[in-house]
């Protein structure tokens, strides 16, 4: 499948004709027909002539006349970084319960996090013929994201199919994407009131990304918070450690050497949070006793941490099913649309008014 949807120019809309892939196969339009199809049996040489010319003209049947032979597939594809993420795994749960709702079949591809991976897995859905090709979670939005998404938009369009944005937004409003997100700054803003209503100045944000819509969404809530509080923009602390258990606990190690004056703790997901619990612990300390920490998304086992984590929850699998749901029902102005989905907070046992005295001042715990 190889660079060709990358290197095709975005605004080029004549489609290639089967009778132009037979052209350059050397075969009949009949044989290209029958490669395309799998119906048949062909030559391996003949199928890897027709399969070759077809990449390199970047050829996809015509979506209506596979409908009508019956080589239409009822499929959705949701694009993930990776599945053991619950946030990730929970949107994919959501899109497979919608698509199977309605007797559509989804099939789910990871990229950790590569570009060229996503661009094969894109391409491949476009020439399986999935209707709808699902991109999920925040991305570092660069000119080459920018560029790259205008691609898969493009010629997914071109080939009668929908690209559906999931949990990030439109690099380009003018592009043919369906856009479903949640509200990452609001649900930021609103568990940073929280910790501020209860007492706490010294707040950090553990998990910043730069560059990361989902993120700088996040930061950008949390700094909003803080400002109508009346704290100055120094007040904001943001440790900029990525997400993951791994980078948490590294990063909340980390802090707890070098900063004593904070109280609470923002983590930039639930994952983040659970490195910061345990490291937390690891130093003697105890929360929310010491220290109050809250996350973000409200994962399956949030309510089983030690202690039952403070969080925002976000609509993950409503977000899968949306996607599914919305791109389906009206198709034709699918593109280009814009839905945003609500988040709240879900109150447990990690937050309480800060401690009375401070840290360095504690009685001595071992370590």
């Amino acid at each position: 499948m190889g660079n060709d949807m990358a290197e095709a120019e975005p605004t080029a809309k004549r489609r290639v004709t089967i009778r132009e892939v037979a052209e350059r196969a050397g075969v009949s339009m009949a044989t290209v027909s029958r490669v395309l199809s799998g119906n048949h049996p062909v030559p391996a040489s003949t199928r890897a002539r027709v399969l070759r010319a077809s990449r390199d003209l970047d050829y996809v049947a015509n979506a209506h006349a596979r409908a009508l032979v019956g080589g239409g597939r009822k499929m959705v594809a949701v694009v993930l970084r990776q599945v053991t993420s619950p946030f990730y795994a929970q949107v994919a749960e959501g899109v497979e319960a919608e698509a199977a709702s309605r007797g559509w079949l989804c099939l789910v591809g990871t990229t950790g996090g590569d570009p060229q991976r996503e661009l094969e897995f894109v391409q491949l859905m476009r020439e399986e013929g999935a209707r709808l090709v699902i991109l999920v979670g925040g991305v570092v939005e660069d000119d080459a994201y920018r560029e790259r998404v205008a691609h898969y938009a493009q010629a997914l369009d071109s080939a009668g199919a929908r690209l559906v944005l999931c949990g990030r937004p439109a690099p380009d409003p003018d592009i043919p994407a369906l856009v479903v997100e949640f509200d990452n700054e609001a649900g930021a803003h609103a568990i940073t009131g929280h910790l501020l209503s209860a007492g706490h100045r010294g707040i950090v944000f553990l998990g910043g990304l730069p560059g990361n819509t989902a993120l700088d969404a996040r930061v950008a809530g949390y700094r909003a918070a803080l400002a109508e509080h009346g704290l100055p923009p120094e007040a904001a602390h943001v440790v900029d450690c990525g997400l993951g258990r791994a980078a948490g606990h590294r990063a909340m190690t980390q802090l707890l050497k070098e900063t004593p004056d904070f109280t609470a703790v923002f983590a930039g997901d639930d994952m983040v949070a659970a490195g910061a619990l345990r490291a937390i612990a690891e130093a003697g300390l105890r929360v929310p006793d010491d220290i109050s920490v809250v996350g973000y998304n409200d994962i399956p086992l949030a309510e089983d941490f030690n202690p039952p984590l403070t969080t925002v929850r976000t609509p993950a699998e409503e977000l899968g099913r949306a996607a599914v749901r919305i791109a389906l029902r009206d198709p034709e102005h699918a593109a280009g649309a814009h839905h945003l989905l609500g988040t709240h907070i879900v109150v447990r046992d990690s937050v309480q008014p800060p401690p009375q005295a401070p840290r360095d001042a504690a009685p001595d715990r071992p370590h």
